[in-house]
């Protein structure tokens, strides 16, 4: 499909994820008052954490594209299902769910957006919860969301994004990642420092987008209550030197191997401590400059799934950079949930020079390494 074509798809993904990001900013404001957190944070089958924003994303993303593209032939590929939230127990998280979609909703018209004529009921938010249930693959058109990338930080005040992308036919034509707590300082990043302004005013947290082919990626400030009149185009660093280089990796040691990538770095020279993010935000990192290298090489138990990184991988390649597996090959999104075949881990940089170094030292460590 032609760039030009995906104008409509591009304009709703990027107005309902500013309205998403304004849903969970006022999510996570709620979980940092002491004692909050009590009924509105469930822990999964794998003991990630799941909360009231997640969900409350998940059913504002499907309503608004249901409402605009049509829900009969709709497929989107989510994280998130009903099953826990469905539960007798759940019956406040769920109103504290319904709660917050419909507050959001209220204001869609102030994003462009359609507004539902009254406040949706719980049956409601949970088929549009349930709706996300498609599993993609190599045909058709597939929107693929994480509701909150990175819920751990989320809940702890850090970093986290809202990712959104378009699949057809396997192929990512487009990506929005909303960052709501992206810094404008680069070294708070990692270190989760506040950075509220004055009153009536904020200093951090931006929507980043792309589309496939344009060779442009672009940024907007997270406004409140409404939606940004301008944008800034994104560029990758040019930085080329490993010495000189910025790295991001996972913060939990069980989503990547900390040893291999310490030891990846040091034989390459690298001089600064790796930035330890949580979420796409590492993705967005890269994108707008703030660091030159993304590596995750987690266990080889663990299958990564599209939505971690579809969203974010395209807009690092529009901005200038290279996403690709550890042994240079392209990252596939056509098997499914999965991304299948992966050689040993992702690796995405500001630029080829850079990378082609990383690929080859990645090669020139692996058979010392305990992976």
């Amino acid at each position: 499909m032609a760039v030009e074509f995906l104008a409509r798809e591009m304009d709703t993904a990027v107005r309902v994820v500013h309205l998403a990001s304004s849903l969970c900013v006022k999510v996570q404001e709620k979980l940092r008052l002491p004692s909050s957190t009590n009924g509105h944070v469930k822990s999964k089958d794998d003991d990630s954490p799941v909360t009231v924003a997640d969900w409350g994303v998940q059913a504002i993303v499907s309503w608004v594209l249901a409402q605009v593209f049509g829900g009969q032939n709709l497929s989107i590929v989510a994280e998130e299902d009903t099953e826990s939230l469905s539960k007798a127990e759940s019956l406040g998280l769920l109103g504290a769910v319904s709660s917050a979609v419909n507050e959001a909703l209220s204001e869609a018209s102030k994003y462009g957006l359609p507004k539902p004529d009254k406040p949706l009921g719980t049956t409601d938010i949970l088929e549009a919860i349930g709706r996300c249930n498609s599993v993609g693959g190599p045909k058709g058109r597939h929107w693929v969301l994480d509701p909150v990338d990175g819920t751990l930080g989320f809940v702890r005040g850090d970093q986290y994004a809202v990712a959104l992308a378009l699949i057809e036919n396997g192929k990512v034509l487009l990506g929005v990642l909303g960052c709501p707590n992206y810094p404008l300082k680069k070294e708070c990043l990692s270190n989760g420092c506040n950075q509220s302004g004055a009153a009536g005013s904020v200093s951090k947290g931006c929507v980043m987008y792309a589309k496939r082919g344009s060779g442009q990626a672009w940024m907007q400030p997270l406004i409140t209550g409404g939606y940004p009149e301008s944008a800034t185009i994104l560029k990758v660093s040019s930085v080329d030197d490993p010495v000189l280089a910025t790295v991001c990796e996972p913060v939990e040691r069980a989503n990547s191997n900390h040893l291999f990538t310490a030891g990846l770095t040091n034989s390459m020279g690298v001089r600064k401590q790796p930035m330890r993010v949580y979420s796409m935000v590492k993705y967005a990192a890269i994108a707008c400059g703030d660091a030159e290298v993304f590596m995750k090489f987690a266990q080889s138990s663990y299958k990564e799934k599209i939505w971690d990184h579809a969203a974010g991988v395209v807009i690092v390649e529009e901005a200038g950079g290279v996403v690709t597996d550890a042994g240079g090959r392209n990252l596939d999104f056509s098997k499914g949930v999965y991304l299948e075949g992966l050689d040993r881990g992702i690796i995405a940089c500001s630029g080829q020079v850079l990378h082609e170094k990383l690929i080859g030292a990645v090669y020139a460590s692996w058979e010392s390494s305990s992976l």
